[in-house]
């Protein structure tokens, strides 16, 4: 079974949920029981010349932050993103966007739209090329679906489970309960409602310290 790191700040277990039993049985994780500064600490006195390097906060493959940019040099495009509309709930247009690949769910800087109260990004909608924009309150939801799913521990979910759940890595996990609604496919219900839950990302649940599994979100609900 796949648990926690004993140092909650750089545990890597949101990252790892998709490993099975095999591959698990033949890793080692030998820092799972340290914390950072314990191993900062061993490498100083093994004299390791990185022992005190700052830590990455970055992308490693973006390290100036530019996402967008990294984006257009890796995928082939030899033009910059096409530009779309901004929309609100009701598909009234807003203003204009400079590519959806600028924009992520949540976000409130960079739109360059005036409004009588702050707008943030709801969804983003590679169909029609639209950015939906809205209220902060938009963004809190309780229910998500999800798919391309693993669970380690079990081969299948009989029945629901409370689980604590995170949306994102640096997401504090919170209760929910888990259904396994088909082959390849579970839902998660929160029992408050979370902000900007992401399609694209993964949700990852726990059992205390183990890790029961996770998938790819692939839409949420109010």
């Amino acid at each position: 079974m796949l648990k926690t790191g004993l140092d909650t700040t750089k545990d890597q277990s949101y990252v790892l949920y998709a490993m099975n039993q095999q591959q698990l049985s033949r890793t080692l994780l030998p820092l799972g029981e340290l914390t950072k500064e314990e191993v900062r600490n061993i490498a100083e006195h093994q004299g390791f010349v990185n022992a005190k390097k700052r830590d990455s906060q970055d992308i490693c493959f973006a390290p100036d932050g530019d996402y967008a940019g990294f984006i257009e040099r890796y995928t082939c495009s030899c033009q910059k993103p096409e530009t779309g509309n901004f929309i609100d709930t009701d598909g009234k247009v807003l203003g204009e966007h400079k590519g959806i690949t600028h924009y992520t769910i949540g976000q409130r800087k960079g739109l360059g739209i005036s409004a009588p109260h702050p707008l943030f990004v709801l969804s983003i909608n590679p169909q029609d090329n639209t950015v939906t924009l809205g209220k902060s309150e938009e963004l809190f939801t309780t229910t998500l679906t999800a798919s391309d799913i693993n669970l380690i521990p079990i081969d299948k979910l009989d029945g629901p489970l409370r689980v604590q759940a995170k949306i994102r890595y640096s997401h504090v996990a919170q209760p929910a309960t888990l259904w396994q609604t088909g082959e390849d496919e579970i839902r998660v219900q929160f029992d408050t409602p979370q902000r900007a839950i992401t399609p694209g990302q993964a949700v990852v649940m726990y059992d205390g310290d183990i890790v029961v599994g996770g998938g790819t979100i692939t839409q949420k609900t109010y």
